[in-house]
């Protein structure tokens, strides 16, 4: 994991900075290869911090404290480029360098291309690179799967995780990078780092803000449709009970009949002119003048017109008469 990985590397941090403490002069020499050299050590800043450290600055011994800031910021590229006034490496310095100039590309370019990469560390081939990823950066606790397409390396036994863990896409010819250990913030870097994260909180505050104008409409919506349904349910509520009243009041059919409809629904008139416009009505169907008062109703938005006929009148004009009382 790579929780696990961290804690031991802060555990070997934290031996080397009381070691350190402790040390002065040339004594500081051996100390500094050796956590150059170390396996799980792959930041410096906190021992380049002690001050007996950074009194061999200008001293016989300043190049240690150079190849320390090496080793906390530079990759293998600048050990080569300033070789001449850096103490030569041993192996073991060699191949951290080479690990944490790794880490270094890792942090520009999740896919880290074959061309580049054998540039950067001084590999004359794709074979020797491979091997070089599997077996020094992902770790020899790793065991490769899939086919020659995408090789994916996943822990097979117990070990560290290694510096990095990946894909070696040999059909791009790529190391497609899935974690790599952190490195020393470089000078300056800091800065850079606080004006990215603040960058991802001013994004994060929008999109919350987005997903809580979401939310808000959906619950607007959903008030709606509540009301809809609750409007739906009361029109069914009236168009039963209406259904119930028809049968008792339908008289039989004397001869030829007209017929007046009792239930208007619309909004498009007062009850005043739907009154005048019912009263009409009945007069021209029955020949007879009803003075029987109307009603309107209101229900869910839509309006009721009902009138109440007196049925001795109707038969004996006979006349077929539906009356929807609501």
């Amino acid at each position: 994991m790579a929780f696990e990985t961290e804690m031991e590397a802060e555990q070997v941090i934290e031996q080397f900075v009381k070691r350190a403490s402790d040390l002065k002069g040339s004594s500081l020499v051996g100390l500094i290869i050796e956590a150059t050299s170390h396996s799980s050590l792959f930041a410096f800043s906190e021992i380049l911090d002690i001050p007996s450290v950074l009194e061999l600055h200008g001293t016989e011994y300043s190049e240690y404290i150079d190849l320390l800031r090496l080793f906390a910021h530079g990759t293998w590229r600048d050990y080569k480029s300033n070789a001449g006034f850096l103490p030569e490496l041993v192996p073991d310095q060699v191949l951290k360098l080479k690990q944490l100039s790794i880490l270094t590309l890792a942090e520009e370019n999740k896919d880290l291309s074959y061309y580049q990469l054998m540039q950067e560390l001084d590999i004359s081939n794709i074979q020797e690179l491979e091997d070089f990823l599997i077996n020094e950066c992902i770790n020899v606790g790793y065991m490769k799967t899939g086919g020659q397409v995408g090789a994916i390396f996943t822990k097979a036994l117990s070990g560290d995780q290694g510096v990095v863990r990946g894909k070696l896409n040999q059909l791009q010819k790529c190391f497609e990078v899935q974690f790599a250990v952190g490195r020393d913030l470089r000078p300056g870097q800091l800065a850079s780092l606080i004006q990215t994260l603040s960058n991802w909180l001013s994004t994060s505050d929008k999109i919350v803000l987005m997903i809580k104008e979401k939310i808000d409409w959906v619950d607007k919506m959903t008030e709606l449709n509540k009301k809809h349904q609750k409007e739906v349910k009361e029109m069914i509520e009236v168009s039963k009970k209406i259904d119930q009243q028809l049968p008792s009041i339908e008289t039989e059919p004397l001869g030829e009949m007209g017929e007046i409809d009792m239930l208007y629904i619309a909004g498009l008139m007062t009850s005043g002119e739907y009154g005048a416009r019912m009263k009409r009505e009945a007069i021209i169907n029955t020949g007879m003048r009803c003075g029987d008062p109307f009603g309107v109703t209101c229900v869910g938005g839509q309006i009721f017109v009902h009138l109440t006929l007196d049925f001795r009148k109707f038969s004996s004009a006979g006349i077929k008469a539906h009356c929807f009382f609501i």
